[in-house]
C-alpha cells in the first residue's frame, strides 16, 4: 500500500552532512560543537552543551565540496530570526549574492526546540547569523545534500594524478546539474537548456549506468516544444536536440523512444532542412544562437551553425534509418550544406565544429595560441577536435586553473588571465588582488550571479574515457563496439565504460598494448 498514487515521486535523496571547517567565528560560543555531533535529530532531556549565537554573532561555514540542497538547523531556545547566506565562494558568502533562480540570502524565523530546514541551491559555504534580539541556542547545523544518489560506474585513471582528479571534479559537476531534469547549473538558471545539456549528456553516459534522466528531460523538452517551434526559442539548440537524441540512443538502444517521437524528429529535421539556400548556405532564422562570446560576431556565427547544421543532419539520417524511415532528404541536406565552406574568422568555437564534422580541418586556429578563446561550453568540442596530447595539455592548464583557484565542480565559464594575483573561492577578499569569482565573468555571468557548477563545463571527463580509453559504440546499445586505446604519452591509461549491456572495462599502457573485458552480448570489431 502506497499513500500517494497520484503524485510526482523524487529521484532525489536527501542525504545529510556534517560541517568540515569553521572559516569565521565572530562571537558564537561553543562553535567547535559543531565539528563533533554526528547528530541531526533534536532532544528534549539530557541536553549536550550547546552552541549559542548572541544577537549580531555569526558563523561562516565550510561544508568542504560543492553541494546541492540546504542546511537543517537543531534549536533548543525562544523563537527568534536567523539570516542564512550560501556561496559558492567565500566572497559570494559575505557579499551580496545574486537572488535570480535560486535564493542564497534569507532571514527566517526560528521555531522554538524544533527543526528548521531551508535551501534550495547550490553552495560549498554558508554564513548563520543571528538576526533577531534573543540569543539561540543550537544543537547542530548539518548540510542537507538533495541529490540524484547514483553509482558511477564509469572510471578513469591514467598515470597523471592531475588528469584523474579532473575526471573525477567533471562528473561531480554534472552530477550536480542532475536534478528532477538536467538543469544547466544548479545555482542558476536551473533550466533544461539543450545547447548546455549535450556536454551534460556525454558526461552522464560515461559515467553512470542510469541513464534515465537524460530520457525524461529530453521527453520534457519535446513536452514542452509546440509543433515546428525552436528547441527553448533557440533555432540551434533543435540541431542539438537531435545530436544529443542519437548520443543517448547509441548508448542506451532505446529504440522504444524514439519511434514514439519519430514525428517530432522528423518535423523538425524537415523544418531545418529549409533553412538551407541554393549555394548551401545555412539560412536559420532568429534566434540564431552558437555561444556568448561569438555573440556579436556574425562571420564566426555563420560558420559554427553550417557545421552545427551538418552535424544534425547526420545524426537526424542516423536516427530515421534506425526507425526505417527514409532518410533521403536527411542525407541531401547533409550534402548541400557541403557545398559551402565558412570561414571560422579565427574563432576556435567555429573552427572546432568545422574540424568535427569533417567541413574543414580548422586545427591551424586551434593551436595558435592554444590557451586563449575556449569557453568552458565549447572547450569540449576544442577537445574533440584537437590531437590528443596537446587537447590534454589544454585540461590541465584550463580546467586545471579552476582546481588551482579552489574549485571542487568546474565554472560556466573561466579564463586562465584571471587567475594572476587574483584569490580563489575559498579565500577572503584581500587588499590589492582581484576576487575569482565577484570581479570577473561576462555576457550574463558578470561576477556573483556567474554560476561555479555549471553542467556544461564537464567536457574533459567525456573526452579522456572517449579519446583515451578508445572505446567506440558501432551499434545502438553497444552490441557492436572498436576500442582504440590513446595513451597520448601517458604511462598508462584505465578505466570502465558504462553500456545498456554492462561495462566494458579497458587498461592500456604507453607502449601500445592493451587489455579489453566486455560482458556478454557485446562483440568487439577493429579494423
Amino acid at each position: 500500500m502506497r499513500f500517494h498514487d497520484n503524485c510526482i515521486r523524487d529521484r532525489r535523496t536527501r542525504i545529510y552532512l556534517p560541517v568540515k571547517q569553521i572559516i569565521r567565528c565572530n562571537g558564537v560560543k561553543n562553535a567547535h560543537l559543531l565539528q563533533q555531533n554526528p547528530e541531526y535529530q533534536t532532544v528534549i532531556h539530557y541536553l549536550p552543551e550547546l552552541v549559542e549565537f548572541a544577537p549580531g554573532t555569526s558563523l561562516l561555514l565550510d561544508f568542504g565540496q560543492a553541494l546541492h540542497g540546504g542546511i537543517r538547523l537543531n534549536f533548543y531556545s525562544e523563537p527568534g530570526k536567523i539570516q542564512i547566506k550560501f556561496g559558492e565562494s567565500i566572497s559570494e558568502t559575505i557579499g551580496n549574492s545574486n537572488q535570480e533562480c535560486s535564493i542564497k540570502d534569507t532571514v527566517l524565523d526560528t521555531p522554538f526546540h524544533g527543526m528548521l530546514e531551508y535551501g534550495n541551491t547550490v553552495f560549498r559555504f554558508v554564513q548563520i547569523t543571528n538576526a533577531g534580539s534573543s540569543t539561540l541556542k543550537l544543537l547542530n547545523i548539518m548540510a542537507v545534500a538533495l541529490e540524484c544518489d547514483l553509482e558511477v560506474t564509469g572510471s578513469f585513471e591514467s598515470s597523471d594524478p592531475l588528469l584523474n582528479r579532473i575526471w573525477s571534479t567533471a562528473i561531480r559537476t554534472v552530477h550536480l546539474c542532475m536534478q528532477d531534469y538536467i538543469y544547466d547549473g544548479a545555482k542558476r538558471d536551473r533550466i533544461v537548456w539543450m545547447g548546455d545539456m549535450h556536454p551534460e549528456i556525454k558526461g552522464i553516459l560515461c559515467a553512470f549506468s542510469d541513464t534515465s534522466i537524460i530520457r525524461d528531460s529530453l521527453e520534457f523538452i519535446i513536452r514542452q516544444t509546440p509543433a515546428a517551434s525552436p528547441v527553448n526559442q533557440v533555432q540551434s539548440y533543435s540541431c542539438w536536440f537531435i545530436i544529443s537524441l542519437l548520443d543517448y540512443f547509441m548508448v542506451s538502444g532505446d529504440l522504444e523512444f524514439i519511434r514514439k517521437h519519430r514525428e517530432f524528429i522528423v518535423n523538425m529535421l524537415k523544418c531545418h532542412a529549409d533553412f538551407i539556400d541554393s549555394e548551401g548556405k545555412e539560412c536559420i532564422p532568429e534566434r540564431r544562437f552558437l555561444d556568448w562570446p561569438n555573440n556579436d560576431n556574425l562571420q564566426a556565427k555563420h560558420a559554427g551553425l553550417q557545421a552545427l547544421m551538418s552535424w544534425m543532419f547526420d545524426s537526424g539520417s542516423k536516427l530515421l534509418q534506425f526507425m526505417d524511415i527514409d532518410n533521403a532528404f536527411a542525407i541531401a541536406a547533409k550534402k548541400q550544406l557541403a557545398k559551402h565552406i565558412p570561414d571560422p574568422a579565427g574563432r576556435k568555437a567555429p573552427a572546432a565544429l568545422l574540424t568535427i564534422t569533417g567541413l574543414a580541418e580548422c586545427r591551424d586556429v586551434l593551436e595558435n595560441d592554444p590557451f586563449n578563446d575556449i569557453s568552458t561550453f565549447y572547450g569540449y568540442y576544442v577537445l574533440q577536435a584537437k590531437e590528443s596530447r596537446s587537447a590534454l595539455e589544454l585540461i590541465r592548464r584550463y580546467w586545471g586553473g579552476m582546481l588551482q583557484m579552489g574549485a571542487t565542480s568546474f565554472w560556466e565559464d573561466f579564463n586562465l588571465k584571471w587567475c594572476e594575483n587574483a584569490t580563489g573561492i575559498d579565500q577572503f577578499p584581500q587588499p590589492g588582488k582581484t576576487d575569482i569569482h565577484a570581479d570577473f565573468g561576462d555576457y550574463c555571468y558578470k561576477g556573483l550571479r556567474h554560476s561555479l557548477s555549471h553542467g556544461w563545463s564537464c567536457g574533459p571527463a567525456p573526452f579522456m574515457s572517449d579519446r583515451l580509453l578508445g572505446v567506440k559504440i558501432l551499434e545502438p546499445g553497444g552490441s557492436k563496439i572498436s576500442v582504440t586505446p590513446d595513451t597520448a604519452g601517458l604511462e598508462y591509461v584505465r578505466g570502465t565504460v558504462p553500456t545498456a549491456r554492462g561495462i566494458i572495462t579497458v587498461e592500456a599502457d604507453k607502449n601500445g598494448k592493451f587489455k579489453v573485458d566486455v560482458p556478454d552480448g557485446i562483440k568487439i570489431v577493429n579494423s
